[in-house]
């Protein structure tokens, strides 16, 4: 089998259609082909009930100790968006390369293909291991079930998570916490608003809950690690709600998502709790008007926050290939996370912009894709 270059990997990605409410398997079973024609053994990981799976391999000795490439194969929509090519075509205008996922992040993820075959014919010393996952675009929860497959592998140390950072070395970033909440109020005539429950109303109160911790928040003088982030505390967030049957009846359901951006050094139970708590004293004070009425909360994904560490091997290796000493946190969640979770030393370094990533007309510049190509090519060398 031919060996690809990144670009002709990277374009057979975006040609994947592979948003994360459909399948991402015709994506994955090309990736298995491709690596097992080079003579990779692969290994994959399903989704249970759905046609989605992660995959992972390792090329090398049998050691421990090896060295991770993480990415997610899944991206967000384009639906309703005003693209100037065909997303899921790679397009080649004024220095960029055009496409869903080039810079989230299948830029990395055909990189880090590649990077696998080329040491597979090198012959590293000390391993390489890629390991590709679903869902990470809806709540960062495909990848727990792909870190507990990857046991039959012999552990790796270091993990090099490569969303796009410009190819700087962010070491820290928030964790996060989604929830679905469905108020369930009770039906009356508006002239009749006192003997009813609204479910938006009410809705509205844990809404404007969520604005004045923010405030109070805001107010407030960040501390520790905190002042790195912008904004530099734990941010609450609704941004989606809908509910209601007319102008003048008091809504009997409102539903909205609530989600948590949680700055390292806070304690993701703390907010849980406190939020359950509101929700408790809310819906006591429903119910005194009518019985019936309740509030409903699903924890749809948590992750806990990406913290530096005193010592991290995963990012003195990337110092190492980069030159880059700067000190970098960010506010978006990766699968960092988990794998700092799982036992993992753990970096954030790809190629591309985050600033582009779900609009229309992402791109990665062809100067920041090459700059991963040499990235991986000192990694290979230094692994050799």
């Amino acid at each position: 089998m031919d060996r690809l270059s990144p670009r002709e990997i990277l374009e057979r990605l975006i040609g994947f259609p592979s948003v994360s409410r459909d399948s991402n398997l015709p994506l994955i079973d090309w990736v298995e082909s491709y690596l097992v024609g080079h003579g990779i053994e692969c290994f994959k990981t399903f989704k249970q009930g759905e046609e989605k799976a992660a995959l992972f391999a390792h090329v090398g000795p049998p050691d421990e100790g090896g060295v991770v490439l993480s990415g997610h194969t899944d991206v967000v929509p384009v639906d309703g968006q005003a693209w100037t090519s065909d997303p899921f075509t790679l397009t080649e205008r004024d220095g960029r390369l055009y496409g869903r996922g080039a810079t989230d992040m299948k830029g990395f993820d055909a990189l880090a293909i590649w990077a696998l075959v080329e040491a597979r014919y090198k012959g590293v010393q000390r391993p390489l291991q890629i390991a590709l996952s679903y869902d990470e675009e809806v709540g960062v929860i495909g990848v727990r079930d792909l870190i507990k497959a990857m046991e039959t592998l012999p552990k790796a140390s270091d993990v090099i998570v490569g969303e796009p950072t410009m190819m700087k070395a962010v070491t820290g970033h928030k964790g996060g916490i989604v929830f679905w909440v469905h108020v369930h109020g009770f039906e009356v005539h508006s002239s009749m608003l006192h003997t009813g429950v609204s479910a938006v109303m009410w809705g509205a109160k844990l809404i404007d809950w969520a604005n004045q911790v923010n405030a109070a928040q805001m107010a407030a003088e960040p501390t520790g690690i905190s002042r790195f982030f912008d904004p530099p505390y734990t941010n609450l967030h609704v941004g989606m709600i809908n509910g209601g049957t007319a102008h003048n009846i008091t809504a009997k359901d409102c539903e909205f998502g609530f989600s948590f951006r949680i700055v390292p050094g806070d304690d993701p139970q703390v907010w849980r709790e406190a939020f359950l708590c509101k929700i408790k004293a809310l819906e006591a004070d429903m119910k005194v008007i009518r019985p019936e009425a309740w509030i409903e909360v699903t924890e749809r994904s948590s992750l806990p926050p990406f913290a530096p560490t005193g010592t991290n091997s995963a990012e003195a290796l990337v110092r190492q290939l980069t030159g880059d000493n700067s000190e970098n946190f960010v506010s978006y969640g990766t699968e960092a996370s988990h794998f700092q979770a799982a036992g993992y030393a753990v970096v954030v370094c790809g190629p591309g912009s985050i600033a582009v990533a779900h609009q229309p007309d992402e791109y990665i510049t062809l100067e920041q894709f090459a700059e991963g190509q040499r990235f991986m090519e000192r990694l290979v060398e230094t692994l050799a």
